[in-house]
């Protein structure tokens, strides 16, 4: 049975087993997901997705039904808890020229887990396995047999590759003797959802998402779709309150109001972990399993989907044949240096900003745009060269000209029959753009080669008899080349994941020689990225 045929087994449908799903089927990969519980947790957890995460949903196509049980939130809020003093805030409306999606979203995880399931069985009936719960494995050069726990019984399923989305705990990261270093929190955190009307009866205009420092006792509150959440830290030793305590310390909060009620409540251990490998041959570590990082500034879930966006495209070109198998190796290149200096020491810096045990912040010493990149896009910028060279921290009132590594700013520009978006060509492809002056004829590469896109960009439109008007994208006032800082004659290679690639000059004389493919063989073929 070849590889293609074999689908990709996820264990675990939290969040980030669920939109790795949803990759895998975006990219018409078959796959099967088995988590062991026989109903989606109701547990109340993460609430906060940021912009980078519905870009993903989006490519996966599942935005629509997750904004439509969403709150957008456009100013995430800094105070001063003791003085009510309003500090700082981020506004995602800096993002106007760079997403479709100027804003976060707040929305439970119970709340969000079930859409994604939902969304997953419209595309794809029948992927996810309830009450199954994987126990064991073997795998060679060729497949991996699962062992599967469930309802009828003890069962093998053969597949490509398995996914350990399996969370903080992972069965199968244990299994393979993979040991996650860093450290716990002495603290825990007690997150609590109420119902209360701060909006009308107890106005309290606050911003739908707002971080209160205090060096005491800081505070997180959030306005989600059906009530308003807040948490804090719980001290070491400390006794988990009961209701009313609950109550009472969330009127000492927010003043006195009508009407509180506590809904539901969690407690949960704070960890700073990441895995020392986040590979065994044909099984990968995703989401918790691979890092544990704070929950602050959202961090938590929100990188996990991050690791959603970059693996799935790599298993789909090398299952359809068009990809080496070390360009799976990119994966843990890529996201490991993301999670452990990148979303892992930002969190714990914001705990400190939060503590007041740091009076700055450099992911909120930016500048306005750059502040707003950092917060709601997470900086966005990776290592695909393996140069070393990345961050997460964006800076700036203004954006800069593009590098590689970078995501690509979300544009519009106007193919022959109307507007596109940049991310849209790149859903299921690798994307090359050469910027150019259509009027001169350029004569680029029309070979097919599989997975690659072209399209010519320029300000001046196609005419109808060029034999370039099918690939041109129309720029006007060169809105795009002048934000992506493309020189003349430079070509900018993009990757599914709405990553750049590569920027290469080449000449629009010589349709023999094609920079491009040479670096798009070189990723794939070649040597891992």
């Amino acid at each position: 049975m070849p590889n293609d045929a074999m689908p990709v087994i996820i264990a675990g449908g939290g969040p980030v087993g669920l939109i790795t799903a949803l990759g895998l089927v975006h990219y018409g990969i078959d796959v099967v997901l088995f988590e062991e519980d026989d109903q989606l947790s109701h547990d109340t957890k993460a609430g906060t997705i940021l912009t980078r995460t519905i870009e993903v949903l989006d490519r996966y196509g599942a935005a629509e039904d997750v904004l439509a049980a969403s709150l957008r939130v456009d100013e995430i809020g800094d105070i001063d808890r003791a003085t009510g003093t309003a500090r700082a805030s981020v506004h995602t409306g800096e993002l106007v020229s760079e997403t479709r999606f100027p804003f976060v979203v707040n929305i439970p995880q119970h709340h969000l887990e079930p859409v994604l399931r939902a969304r997953l069985e419209q595309l794809a009936p029948g992927t996810v396995r309830m009450g199954h719960r994987v126990t064991g494995f073997a795998q060679d050069a060729n497949h991996i047999d699962v062992q599967v726990e469930s309802p009828e019984g003890t069962k093998t399923v053969r597949g490509s590759y398995l996914l350990a989305c399996d969370g903080g705990r992972s069965q199968l990261r244990e299994a393979l003797g993979i040991t996650v270093e860093g450290h716990t929190l002495a603290q825990r955190y007690m997150l609590v959802d109420l119902e209360v009307d701060l909006d009308e009866a107890n106005p309290r205009d606050y911003p739908y998402l707002a971080y209160f420092g205090d060096p005491q006792e800081w505070m997180i509150l959030v306005r989600q779709p059906h009530c308003w959440r807040f948490l804090y830290p719980l001290e070491p030793g400390q006794p988990v309150p009961d209701r009313a305590e609950l109550a009472a310390k969330a009127q000492h909060f927010i003043g006195d109001v009508e009407g509180l009620r506590v809904l539901g409540t969690n407690v949960y251990p704070v960890h700073h972990r990441v895995a020392d490998r986040w590979r065994e041959r044909r099984i990968f570590l995703m989401g918790d399993a691979a890092h544990l990082i704070t929950p602050m500034w959202a961090l938590g879930l929100n990188t996990g989907v991050l690791d959603a966006s970059n693996l799935p495209w790599r298993l789909a070109w090398v299952l359809r044949g068009w990809a080496d198998q070390r360009l799976l190796e990119g994966y843990e290149g890529e996201q490991s240096p993301v999670a452990v200096r990148g979303s892992g020491e930002m969190a714990e810096a914001a705990r400190a900003y939060m503590d007041r045990r740091s009076s700055s912040l450099s992911a909120m010493d930016g500048g306005r745009w750059g502040v707003a990149v950092t917060r709601s896009l997470l900086g966005v910028s990776l290592d695909v060269d393996g140069s070393g060279d990345w961050s997460m921290i964006a800076s700036g009132d203004f954006p800069p000209p593009v590098r590689t590594g970078d995501r690509l700013p979300n544009l519009p520009v106007f193919g022959p029959r109307g507007q596109a978006w940049l991310h849209d060509l790149a859903r299921d492809s690798f994307v090359a753009l050469y910027f150019t002056d259509v009027r001169r004829r350029p004569r680029i590469s029309d070979s097919a080669v599989a997975g690659l896109s072209r399209y010519l960009v320029s300000r001046w439109d196609a005419p109808l008899d060029s034999g370039l008007r099918e690939r041109t994208l129309f720029d006007p006032d060169e809105r795009v080349t002048q934000r992506i800082g493309a020189l003349p004659d430079t070509s900018v290679l993009v990757r599914p994941d709405g990553h750049v690639a590569a920027i290469v000059p080449f000449d629009p004389a010589d349709e023999a020689k094609d920079p491009i493919r040479d670096v798009y063989v070189q990723i794939t073929q070649g040597a891992a990225q």
